[in-house]
Protein backbone atom coordinates (compact mmCIF):
# COMPACT_ATOMS: atom_id res chain seq x y z
CA UNK A 1 0.00 0.00 0.00
CA UNK A 2 1.45 3.21 -0.45
CA UNK A 3 2.34 5.78 2.34
CA UNK A 4 -0.32 7.44 3.98
CA UNK A 5 1.30 10.63 5.11
CA UNK A 6 -1.39 12.29 6.83
CA UNK A 7 -1.90 9.21 9.02
CA UNK A 8 1.63 8.20 9.68
CA UNK A 9 3.39 11.83 9.93
CA UNK A 10 3.85 12.65 13.80
CA UNK A 11 2.54 9.14 14.63
CA UNK A 12 4.03 7.83 18.00
CA UNK A 13 5.69 4.47 18.76
CA UNK A 14 5.37 2.61 21.76
CA UNK A 15 7.28 3.97 24.65
CA UNK A 16 10.20 0.60 25.44
CA UNK A 17 12.07 -0.17 28.44
CA UNK A 18 15.49 -0.92 28.24
CA UNK A 19 18.75 -1.49 31.15
CA UNK A 20 22.03 -1.95 31.33
CA UNK A 21 25.30 -2.57 33.10
CA UNK A 22 28.64 -2.88 32.97
CA UNK A 23 28.93 -6.31 31.16
CA UNK A 24 25.90 -4.52 28.74
CA UNK A 25 28.58 -2.12 27.79
CA UNK A 26 31.23 -4.35 27.39
CA UNK A 27 29.83 -6.60 25.52
CA UNK A 28 28.78 -4.05 22.86
CA UNK A 29 32.42 -2.38 22.81
CA UNK A 30 33.53 -6.11 21.52
CA UNK A 31 31.28 -7.01 19.24
CA UNK A 32 31.75 -3.07 17.49
CA UNK A 33 35.11 -4.19 17.54
CA UNK A 34 37.42 -2.44 20.04
CA UNK A 35 40.49 -4.93 21.09
CA UNK A 36 40.67 -6.94 17.32
CA UNK A 37 43.98 -6.52 15.68
CA UNK A 38 45.78 -4.62 18.71
CA UNK A 39 47.34 -5.02 22.41
CA UNK A 40 44.85 -6.01 24.59
CA UNK A 41 46.03 -4.27 27.49
CA UNK A 42 46.36 -0.72 25.84
CA UNK A 43 44.33 1.74 28.05
CA UNK A 44 42.96 2.66 24.41
CA UNK A 45 40.90 -1.13 24.43
CA UNK A 46 40.76 -1.61 28.30
CA UNK A 47 38.50 2.24 29.04
CA UNK A 48 35.52 0.39 26.61
CA UNK A 49 36.24 -3.57 27.84
CA UNK A 50 37.04 -3.79 31.33
CA UNK A 51 35.33 -2.91 34.80
CA UNK A 52 37.99 -1.06 36.26
CA UNK A 53 37.96 2.82 35.12
CA UNK A 54 35.25 1.74 32.33
CA UNK A 55 33.71 4.00 30.31
CA UNK A 56 30.74 3.52 27.51
CA UNK A 57 31.52 3.77 23.93
CA UNK A 58 29.46 6.67 23.06
CA UNK A 59 27.97 4.70 19.86
CA UNK A 60 25.88 2.78 22.60
CA UNK A 61 23.44 5.45 22.97
CA UNK A 62 21.73 3.57 19.76
CA UNK A 63 21.19 0.59 21.30
CA UNK A 64 18.67 1.35 24.25
CA UNK A 65 16.62 3.15 21.48
CA UNK A 66 16.53 0.35 18.85
CA UNK A 67 13.43 -1.55 20.32
CA UNK A 68 11.20 1.49 19.41
CA UNK A 69 11.97 0.77 15.93
CA UNK A 70 9.35 -2.68 16.28
CA UNK A 71 6.80 -0.34 16.88
CA UNK A 72 7.82 1.03 13.17
CA UNK A 73 5.80 -2.47 11.94
CA UNK A 74 1.92 -1.41 13.36
CA UNK A 75 2.39 2.39 12.56
CA UNK A 76 -0.66 3.74 10.61
CA UNK A 77 -0.11 5.01 6.55
CA UNK A 78 2.81 2.54 6.39
CA UNK A 79 2.34 -1.04 5.26
CA UNK A 80 5.65 -2.76 3.88
CA UNK A 81 7.66 -5.44 3.31
CA UNK A 82 10.58 -5.79 6.33
CA UNK A 83 12.34 -7.03 3.60
CA UNK A 84 12.67 -4.34 1.73
CA UNK A 85 13.66 -1.80 4.65
CA UNK A 86 16.48 -1.12 4.63
CA UNK A 87 18.57 1.97 8.00
CA UNK A 88 19.70 4.80 5.28
CA UNK A 89 20.98 7.64 7.60
CA UNK A 90 21.68 7.54 11.62
CA UNK A 91 22.31 10.50 13.65
CA UNK A 92 22.82 10.11 17.64
CA UNK A 93 23.65 12.74 19.97
CA UNK A 94 24.52 12.24 23.68
CA UNK A 95 22.62 14.87 25.83
CA UNK A 96 24.16 13.77 28.99
CA UNK A 97 28.10 12.88 29.59
CA UNK A 98 29.87 10.66 30.89
CA UNK A 99 27.37 7.95 29.54
CA UNK A 100 26.07 6.04 33.09
CA UNK A 101 27.92 2.75 33.36
CA UNK A 102 24.34 1.60 34.79
CA UNK A 103 20.80 2.74 34.12
CA UNK A 104 17.44 2.08 33.40
CA UNK A 105 15.79 4.46 30.73
CA UNK A 106 12.82 4.77 28.93
CA UNK A 107 12.41 5.50 24.79
CA UNK A 108 9.87 7.33 23.16
CA UNK A 109 9.43 7.96 19.26
CA UNK A 110 7.69 9.62 17.12
CA UNK A 111 7.69 9.82 12.56
CA UNK A 112 9.59 12.92 12.19
CA UNK A 113 9.49 13.35 8.70
CA UNK A 114 8.76 11.34 5.86
CA UNK A 115 10.16 11.86 2.29
CA UNK A 116 9.14 10.64 -1.42
CA UNK A 117 12.45 9.30 -2.74
CA UNK A 118 11.57 8.11 -6.14
CA UNK A 119 12.51 4.12 -5.49
CA UNK A 120 11.67 4.30 -2.39
CA UNK A 121 10.50 6.17 1.43
CA UNK A 122 13.19 7.60 3.73
CA UNK A 123 11.01 7.61 7.38
CA UNK A 124 12.93 9.59 9.80
CA UNK A 125 11.85 8.10 13.43
CA UNK A 126 12.73 10.46 16.23
CA UNK A 127 13.34 8.60 19.79
CA UNK A 128 14.31 10.26 22.97
CA UNK A 129 15.78 8.43 25.60
CA UNK A 130 15.28 9.17 29.45
CA UNK A 131 16.50 7.97 32.75
CA UNK A 132 13.87 7.15 35.48
CA UNK A 133 14.77 10.31 36.93
CA UNK A 134 13.70 12.48 34.29
CA UNK A 135 17.29 12.84 32.75
CA UNK A 136 17.90 12.75 28.65
CA UNK A 137 20.39 10.68 28.01
CA UNK A 138 20.33 10.17 24.21
CA UNK A 139 18.76 11.82 21.39
CA UNK A 140 18.43 9.55 18.02
CA UNK A 141 17.33 9.93 14.50
CA UNK A 142 16.69 6.69 12.10
CA UNK A 143 16.56 7.03 8.45
CA UNK A 144 14.96 3.81 7.63
CA UNK A 145 14.32 3.42 3.46
CA UNK A 146 11.41 1.64 2.43
CA UNK A 147 12.70 0.41 -1.00
CA UNK A 148 9.72 0.33 -3.55
CA UNK A 149 7.48 2.84 -1.23
CA UNK A 150 8.12 5.61 -2.81
CA UNK A 151 6.23 7.82 -5.13
CA UNK A 152 3.84 8.87 -3.21
CA UNK A 153 3.72 12.43 -3.97
CA UNK A 154 5.77 13.90 -0.86
CA UNK A 155 8.70 16.30 -0.60
CA UNK A 156 11.95 14.96 -1.83
CA UNK A 157 13.74 16.55 1.77
CA UNK A 158 16.97 17.96 2.16
CA UNK A 159 20.39 17.23 0.79
CA UNK A 160 21.87 15.24 3.04
CA UNK A 161 25.08 17.64 3.39
CA UNK A 162 28.83 17.21 5.35
CA UNK A 163 30.12 16.37 1.76
CA UNK A 164 34.06 15.03 2.26
CA UNK A 165 36.49 17.58 1.11
CA UNK A 166 38.45 17.25 -1.86
CA UNK A 167 41.49 17.45 0.32
CA UNK A 168 43.77 14.84 1.54
CA UNK A 169 41.75 13.66 4.84
CA UNK A 170 43.55 15.00 8.30
CA UNK A 171 43.75 11.96 10.14
CA UNK A 172 42.56 8.18 8.83
CA UNK A 173 42.42 5.01 10.96
CA UNK A 174 41.64 1.45 9.95
CA UNK A 175 39.82 -0.94 12.18
CA UNK A 176 39.85 -4.61 11.10
CA UNK A 177 36.41 -6.40 11.50
CA UNK A 178 36.77 -10.33 11.89
CA UNK A 179 34.52 -12.86 10.10
CA UNK A 180 31.81 -13.96 12.74
CA UNK A 181 31.65 -9.59 13.75
CA UNK A 182 28.40 -9.59 12.98
CA UNK A 183 27.10 -12.85 14.99
CA UNK A 184 28.70 -10.89 18.13
CA UNK A 185 27.40 -7.37 17.42
CA UNK A 186 23.83 -8.63 17.02
CA UNK A 187 23.93 -9.95 20.66
CA UNK A 188 23.60 -6.31 21.92
CA UNK A 189 19.75 -6.23 20.43
CA UNK A 190 19.49 -6.09 16.34
CA UNK A 191 18.63 -9.86 16.18
CA UNK A 192 18.00 -9.37 12.36
CA UNK A 193 18.63 -12.61 10.42
CA UNK A 194 19.89 -10.53 7.81
CA UNK A 195 23.13 -10.47 9.82
CA UNK A 196 23.44 -13.97 10.34
CA UNK A 197 20.89 -16.25 7.77
CA UNK A 198 22.60 -17.12 4.34
CA UNK A 199 19.19 -17.41 3.61
CA UNK A 200 17.23 -14.36 4.58
CA UNK A 201 20.18 -12.17 3.01
CA UNK A 202 20.00 -13.77 -0.31
CA UNK A 203 16.44 -12.66 0.03
CA UNK A 204 17.68 -9.15 1.00
CA UNK A 205 19.75 -9.31 -2.33
CA UNK A 206 22.94 -10.00 -0.38
CA UNK A 207 25.55 -12.96 -1.08
CA UNK A 208 26.00 -13.58 2.45
CA UNK A 209 25.13 -11.93 5.66
CA UNK A 210 26.37 -8.28 6.02
CA UNK A 211 27.98 -6.54 8.92
CA UNK A 212 25.06 -4.15 10.68
CA UNK A 213 25.43 -0.32 9.81
CA UNK A 214 25.26 0.44 12.87
CA UNK A 215 28.46 -1.72 13.68
CA UNK A 216 30.27 0.63 11.65
CA UNK A 217 28.70 3.24 12.56
CA UNK A 218 30.50 2.51 15.91
CA UNK A 219 33.86 1.68 14.54
CA UNK A 220 33.51 5.60 13.13
CA UNK A 221 32.76 7.55 16.12
CA UNK A 222 35.55 5.30 17.95
CA UNK A 223 37.96 6.19 15.48
CA UNK A 224 37.21 9.88 15.74
CA UNK A 225 37.41 9.38 19.28
CA UNK A 226 40.85 8.15 18.69
CA UNK A 227 42.21 10.64 16.41
CA UNK A 228 40.47 13.57 16.79
CA UNK A 229 39.33 13.89 20.91
CA UNK A 230 42.64 12.49 22.62
CA UNK A 231 41.05 8.79 22.38
CA UNK A 232 38.44 10.69 25.29
CA UNK A 233 34.89 9.38 24.87
CA UNK A 234 33.76 11.71 27.17
CA UNK A 235 34.37 14.88 24.30
CA UNK A 236 31.90 13.06 22.50
CA UNK A 237 28.79 15.07 21.76
CA UNK A 238 26.95 13.60 18.56
CA UNK A 239 27.62 11.92 14.86
CA UNK A 240 25.33 12.14 11.99
CA UNK A 241 25.84 9.53 9.11
CA UNK A 242 24.90 8.31 6.09
CA UNK A 243 25.15 4.33 4.98
CA UNK A 244 25.62 4.09 1.22
CA UNK A 245 27.01 0.48 1.23
CA UNK A 246 26.94 -2.74 3.56
CA UNK A 247 30.17 -3.95 4.86
CA UNK A 248 31.10 -7.46 5.02
CA UNK A 249 32.46 -9.54 8.01
CA UNK A 250 36.29 -9.94 7.79
CA UNK A 251 36.73 -6.33 5.83
CA UNK A 252 38.94 -3.21 7.27
CA UNK A 253 37.01 -0.44 7.82
CA UNK A 254 39.27 2.70 6.97
CA UNK A 255 37.42 6.32 8.53
CA UNK A 256 38.84 9.26 6.81
CA UNK A 257 38.51 12.50 8.89
CA UNK A 258 39.34 16.02 8.44
CA UNK A 259 39.10 18.95 10.78
CA UNK A 260 36.40 21.63 9.78
CA UNK A 261 37.05 23.22 13.40
CA UNK A 262 37.91 22.16 17.00
CA UNK A 263 34.34 20.47 17.38
CA UNK A 264 33.69 19.41 14.27
CA UNK A 265 34.82 16.32 12.19
CA UNK A 266 33.38 15.69 8.53
CA UNK A 267 34.05 12.19 8.08
CA UNK A 268 34.16 9.41 5.11
CA UNK A 269 34.49 5.37 6.31
CA UNK A 270 35.60 2.56 2.77
CA UNK A 271 35.32 -1.40 3.06
CA UNK A 272 36.20 -3.53 0.60
CA UNK A 273 37.17 -0.91 -2.16
CA UNK A 274 33.82 1.39 -1.78
CA UNK A 275 32.20 4.12 0.56
CA UNK A 276 30.29 2.41 3.05
CA UNK A 277 29.38 6.06 4.97
CA UNK A 278 29.12 9.30 3.59
CA UNK A 279 27.90 12.50 4.18
CA UNK A 280 29.12 12.18 8.21
CA UNK A 281 29.68 14.71 10.54
CA UNK A 282 30.93 14.32 14.33
CA UNK A 283 30.67 17.29 17.16
CA UNK A 284 33.26 17.17 20.09
CA UNK A 285 32.98 19.30 23.57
Amino acid sequence: MPVELAKALGAELPATRYSWNEDTLILYALGAGVGIGTDQTSPSVLQYAYENGLKALPTFGVVPSFPALVGMMNLPGLSFNPMMLLHGEQYLEVVTRPIPTSASVTSKGRVKAIYDKGKGALVVLEVTTTQDDGTVLFKNEFGVFLRGEGGFGGEAGPAPGNDAPSRAPDAVVEYPTMTHQALLYRLSGDKNPLHADPGFASMGGFAKPILHGLCTFANVGRAVIQACAGDDPTRFRSIKVRFARPVMPGDTITTEMWRESDHDVLVQAKAGGHVVISNAKVTLA
